[in-house]
């Protein structure tokens, strides 16, 4: 078994003295790859970052179902792989894109009863689920790796998706659609929305810096909602934001969430203009932030 999300940023917290941490979007104790981490005010803004898109590569091995959906579970179906041309698979992926229903695996940290239904699941216990919305805005082939090529039982696959959206059982379901069955046998986080580009740490790298002495490299907050409009402020106005009252809205912003920085500079929070002529906060900082 791999470092689960929870354990990584708890590592991650102490290294750093966080007083607050959270990690945005859980991966699979066998994944890679991309698991961003809000320390103390920017935590505020883990919404924002779980609610984008992401993006993953992955392995789908063909021929065998597992009772996990991926390498770790025992193999409980084997199915022959048909002959698959490159056009066959790259119908059926296109086939998953745009918005669908899809069934949250038993094994998953999803809550039933206050239990997490993995726990249950090793109980031997199938609980009823209720299908969730998600949306593919990207699936295709990788174009790197002998695992792409059609001929092989592992196909090497790139998707962007909606949160919420369980590889494990995406994979599986491909699989079907070519006509056998599959499961997951290698996972990478590229990325997460706004990250991109970001280059990205390891935890051992953190470590060893941390150990030496060396500050690591932190984000500023606000690139998680760079996105948004940025309205800067002056002291009155920053101030009677922090005081829970409204202030005029900047001409032409309409109804929509903005940055909000002070007459420093300084990113403090989110603010909501009302569309008319007011703006409100909606998500302050206290202190300074990372």
């Amino acid at each position: 078994m791999g470092l689960s999300s929870n354990q990584a940023l708890q590592r991650i917290r102490r290294l750093l003295r966080a007083r607050k941490a959270g990690h945005v979007g859980s991966l699979d104790p066998l994944a890679t790859g991309m698991l961003p981490i809000c320390l103390n005010e920017a935590t505020k803004l883990a919404d924002d970052v779980l609610s984008a898109r992401k993006c993953y590569r992955f392995a789908l091995a063909l021929g065998a179902r597992t009772a996990t959906g991926d390498r770790e579970g025992a193999v409980i179906e084997r199915r022959p792989v048909p002959v698959l041309t490159r056009t066959t698979i790259e119908t059926v992926l296109a086939s998953f894109l745009g918005r669908s229903m899809q069934m949250p695996p038993m094994y998953s940290a999803l809550k039933h009863a206050g239990q997490p239904l993995y726990r249950l699941a090793r109980a031997g216990l199938e609980i009823e689920r209720a299908p969730r919305a998600i949306e593919l805005t990207r699936l295709a082939l990788a174009e790197s790796g002998a695992a792409g090529a059609p001929d092989d039982d592992v196909l090497l696959l790139e998707t962007v998706c909606s949160k919420g959206t369980y590889i494990r059982v995406l994979a599986q379901d491909i699989a079907a659609r070519l006509g056998t069955c599959g499961h997951l046998s290698m996972l990478r986080r590229l990325y997460v929305e706004p990250f991109t580009l970001e280059p990205m740490a390891t935890l051992e790298a953190i470590e060893s810096d941390c150990a030496a002495g060396v500050a690591p490299r932190l984000i500023p907050a606000d690139a998680a909602v760079r996105d948004l409009p940025a309205v800067r402020l002056d002291a009155i106005e920053s101030a009677r934001l922090r005081q829970g009252q409204r202030i005029a809205a900047p001409a032409k912003l309409g109804a929509s969430r903005v940055r909000l920085y002070d007459a420093a500079g300084e990113f403090f929070g989110i603010g909501t203009c009302d569309g008319i002529d007011s703006l409100t906060a909606r998500r302050l900082f206290v202190g300074a932030t990372p």
